[in-house]
């Protein structure tokens, strides 16, 4: 944790205090290589564990379910789907003003703080005892929830310039899948050995053992994350000195700085913040199928545990493939192009589970199906960074594409009812149908918005003088 507040700007703004008068940035030095080796060992890693708690304690319902929650509670098909709904009903609630307040707050304190404030709540659901207990609990999960990944992607881009925001947002959204595998295992392994411990049901272990998880590492986090560049401790002053610099040059300086109200009216005017909306919508309307895997893996005529641990091998599949897609997307510069190519893929694998019934045959193109999905999501969200001007304006449509992208989960919620089993016709066509319109969807951003910008839009060398404040 860093020593005093910053705004989320200043260290653009000003140099540091007592530095050098004159300081010069040579783009790719060796300096800065070893820079950014150190900037990812001290940042990214701490973000990608509380990424994978993150995920993991609004995914686990579906464990949860499968663990007998669904039984003790006596929830039909549509009061679970309602459970599974009312959480973004609060992600979308807090997603903006979460935002707004982050960029006056210090990262490393908010951000763990939302952390502690899941963690507990999940901790707190050994209380449920009926539908409306549940509920109450997957509304407020939300709204603390809400300000997580959003906060994230814009504190990332107060470290990294745009060229190097890519390959970064794919790394830590690999958590999500590492999350699901690492979710089937401590499902598997808690189904087994805690049921009817201290008279618990296991589905009340399973929130418990790992909300207090997350509240560990939240307490971690809060000494490990750093604010901004200007007030991190554990950067030499030359190394400050070249991170604000190489920022200072990657950020327009003579912008006009955006009041909130006048952020978020640039951002809502923007046409590139709807199109990358609905994009965002049909592809996370597509992945609301994770949340019924457990669910499937019954309909394939897996039982017990196993269930449990049959989920886990969908997320390795599609994390191997997600990075793939995503090194090689960067390395050609064609994200949008990787994006439309795993829709495609995503839209076979579910025509096939939709039509085929061999048990095999279909938990295999499952595996496929997800790996297109969570392999389009991180293609999404890192050509949507490059495209917005501006930090708080960039906060603003980060927040509006999150926050109501989301809002696909809620009727995604109502696709796989229980009377469909064990085919699911209605949950395989819709999916198939949303992950088809979001790759149609990117083939109209690519016609409309065929700009993005890259590395070779800026000259390699300039110079940055820092004054003393």
């Amino acid at each position: 944790m860093d020593s005093k507040p910053d705004d989320v700007g200043a260290h653009l703004e000003h140099g540091l205090p007592g530095s050098p008068a004159p300081f010069t940035y040579q783009k790719g030095s060796k300096e800065e290589r070893a820079l950014l080796r150190k900037i990812d060992f001290r940042l990214l890693p701490t973000l990608w564990l509380m990424y994978v708690f993150n995920y993991l304690d609004r995914s686990n319902i579906g464990n949860a379910k499968a663990a007998g929650m669904a039984k003790e509670l006596h929830l039909t098909s549509t009061d679970y789907s309602l459970a599974l709904s009312i959480f973004f009903v609060g992600y979308l609630l807090n997603e903006v003003p979460s935002n707004m307040l982050l960029v006056r707050s210090r990262p490393s304190i908010f951000l763990p703080a939302l952390m502690l404030g899941w963690g507990a709540c999940s901790v707190g659901a050994k209380g449920i005892n009926s539908l409306g207990g549940l509920i109450a609990f997957r509304f407020f999960l939300g709204i603390i929830e809400a300000g997580f990944f959003p906060g994230v992607m814009l504190l990332l881009s107060c470290w990294y310039r745009p060229e190097e925001l890519s390959k970064r947002i794919a790394l830590f959204y690999s958590a999500s899948l590492v999350s699901g595998a690492v979710g089937g295992l401590l499902a598997g392994v808690i189904t087994q050995y805690m049921d009817g411990v201290a008279n618990v049901p296991s589905w009340k272990w399973l929130f418990v053992i790992e909300g207090c998880i997350t509240v560990g590492i939240a307490v971690f986090a809060f000494f490990i994350l750093p604010d901004y560049p200007s007030t991190t401790r554990w950067l030499t002053e030359d190394e400050r000195n070249l991170a604000v610099a190489r920022l200072a040059r990657a950020e327009d300086q003579s912008e006009v700085k955006l009041t909130p109200k006048q952020a978020f009216v640039a951002s809502v005017k923007d046409p590139k913040t709807w199109w990358f909306l609905m994009g965002y919508v049909l592809i996370a309307g597509s992945g609301t199928i994770s949340y019924f895997f457990p669910t499937l893996m019954g309909s394939l005529g897996y039982t017990g545990r196993n269930v449990q641990y049959m989920t886990i091998p969908i997320y390795l599949v599609a994390l191997v493939i997600s990075l793939s897609m995503g090194y090689n997307a960067d390395r050609t510069n064609s994200k949008p192009l990787h994006f439309v190519v795993a829709c495609g893929w995503g839209a076979v694998a579910f025509i096939v589970c939709a039509t085929v019934k061999k048990p095999e045959v279909r938990y295999a193109f499952i595996c496929f199906g997800g790996a297109g999905i969570w392999s389009a999501v991180p293609l999404l969200l890192s050509n949507m960074v490059t495209q917005f001007e501006g930090r708080e304006k960039r906060a603003i449509s980060i927040a509006l594409v999150n926050g109501f992208g989301n809002l696909a989960s809620i009727y995604g919620s109502y696709i796989w009812p229980a009377n469909t089993a064990p085919l699911y016709h209605i949950g395989f066509g819709t999916t198939t149908g949303l992950i088809t319109l979001a790759g149609l969807c990117m083939v109209g951003i690519m016609y409309k918005f065929p700009k993005v910008p890259t590395e070779d839009d800026t000259s390699d060398e300039s110079e940055v003088r820092d004054e003393k404040s």
